[in-house]
């Protein structure tokens, strides 16, 4: 396909005004395709698209709308392989991740939401007679990331497709082969022209530009607390509503009565996932007193235990980080955990032996960090792990308590009233107790700057809902 197109009004076509960019490997460093970034005009034709086919959608039966959602799922299994391939080439996930989870994804919460929407009420009485009603809330505007792209664009646009929205969306320009290949899918499944919309670009340009427009009534974005920020303030103006799914640093409390063989190797694991680009990673291991040393061993032997190759390869091996300059901030906070006297176990500074080509990181352990450390405030989004002992479960708790995010938390430990007691004192959006994974259709989203509203499930339905009071019917 010609990725320099955009996909509006029920057709691929080109941009107003051409601006190539290079779309690059980032295990190879080569460039494997040419976007076009956007404009504001080309944001306004999508738009315009979005907003004729609004009042058809939104009248569209519930039944026809999954129908059309349902084809889209069908296409998405039948070019499955091509998906994987298409991930893993543009941000450098594994191929037996991307196969895994990665791509996974666009299933997995595709049939979440159609399982959810047979719970979702469109019409419902009040105990004091008057009668509510759901309707769509409008045109939508919505940004995703590279870090899981399919992920993302899954939890905003298959919700907004359901519930009557017509949108425009804005992937990555790191990452937009696989949205390009989504797009293609969502032609071939039907869809009246202008109710999916696709244009390529940055955030300065395309990202604000739908975060201003007036005929947009609602944002959905993914991204950095900092991003997020700056749509909220671009929105605010025309007073739509915003939500946002942002960055986290995620604590994992560990308690010396849970199997440490099997939880600590799990969680050095999970915050290895994805070379540590993952917004709910736990990359705050905090951990009772009492085993700390051992944790500490446990923890450097899985790091060291942890491969990096090639994602091209099949196997459990870690990839590269997206691009040169997410190497270089990755880069910057292990040299900063160095200066503040974090003491340095596993990895460090540089890339891996063997990998001269590829932004490649190693998997970096630091114990003994305080909460005074510039590796416990700030998110890294790299292969990054930090320990902290604590000594009673207040003390853990005020420590996991303490950062301005609020994502994900998780929690290791054998006792079952003191899992259930610690998750609810927790200020998070998602609690993982002894390993759990989040499940399709529960609701992710977190408190503070990891942001507002929810995605997945009958409440990422809602989100994109209005609630009209009628009295008297």
């Amino acid at each position: 396909m010609d990725h320099s197109l955009f996909y509006i009004d029920g057709a691929w076509v080109p941009p107003l005004t051409p601006r190539l960019f290079p779309v690059e490997n980032p295990a190879t460093e080569e460039t494997v395709a040419q976007i076009s970034l956007g404009t504001a005009e080309d944001v306004d034709r999508a738009v315009a698209a979005a907003c004729a086919a609004f009042p058809g959608w939104a009248a569209t039966p519930v039944a026809e709308r999954r129908a059309a959602v349902e084809r889209f799922l069908t296409l998405y299994k039948d070019g499955y392989d091509e998906m994987v391939q298409a991930i893993s080439t543009e941000m450098g996930a594994p191929v037996t991740m991307a196969r895994e989870q990665q791509a996974d994804t666009g299933i997995g919460h595709t049939q979440g939401f159609l399982d959810a929407l047979d719970a979702l009420d469109w019409e419902w009485k009040l105990p004091n007679g008057d009668t509510l009603v759901r309707e769509p809330i409008g045109v939508v505007g919505l940004i995703t990331p590279w870090n899981w792209p399919i992920n993302q664009i899954a939890l905003k646009v298959i919700p907004a497709l359901l519930t009557g929205c017509p949108c425009v969306l804005k992937p990555s320009e790191i990452a937009p082969l696989s949205a390009m290949l989504f797009a293609r899918m969502i032609d071939a499944a039907g869809f009246p022209p202008g109710v999916f919309n696709l244009v390529n670009g940055d955030g300065p340009e395309v990202g604000a530009a739908l975060s201003r427009h007036a005929d947009i009534a609602m944002m959905s974005f993914t991204g950095s607390t900092r991003a997020g920020a700056a749509v909220s303030r671009d929105a605010a103006e025309t007073v739509k509503r915003v939500t946002l799914e942002l960055g986290g640093k995620s604590p994992n409390l560990v308690f010396a009565d849970c199997d440490l063989d099997t939880q600590i190797a799990a969680s050095v694991a999970e915050c290895m996932n994805n070379t540590g680009q993952s917004c709910d990673a736990p990359t705050r291991l905090i951990v009772e007193r009492s085993v700390y040393d051992r944790v500490v061993d446990l923890a450097r032997a899985a790091a060291l235990a942890t491969a990096v190759g090639d994602p091209a390869q099949e196997g459990p091996h870690i990839g590269p980080l997206v691009s040169q300059l997410q190497w270089t901030r990755v880069q910057a906070l292990i040299e900063a955990g160095i200066e503040d006297g974090g003491r340095l176990i596993a990895g460090g500074p540089g890339k891996p032996e063997g990998f001269d080509t590829g932004h490649y990181a190693r998997p970096t352990i630091f114990a003994d960090v305080t909460p005074d450390m510039r590796l416990w405030r700030q998110e890294v989004f790299g292969p990054v792990l930090t320990i902290t002992p604590f000594d009673t479960e207040d003390d853990a708790i005020r420590l996991a308590n303490d950062t301005a995010y609020g994502l994900a938390a998780y929690v290791q430990t054998g006792d079952p009233a003191r899992a259930r007691r610690v998750a609810r004192a927790l200020r998070a959006g998602m609690v993982h107790l002894n390993g759990a994974p989040h499940n399709y259709g529960s609701p992710f989203g977190g408190y503070g700057q990891s942001g507002n509203g929810r995605e997945g499930g009958l409440l990422g339905l809602e989100d994109f809902t209005e609630v009209k009071s009628v009295h008297g019917l």
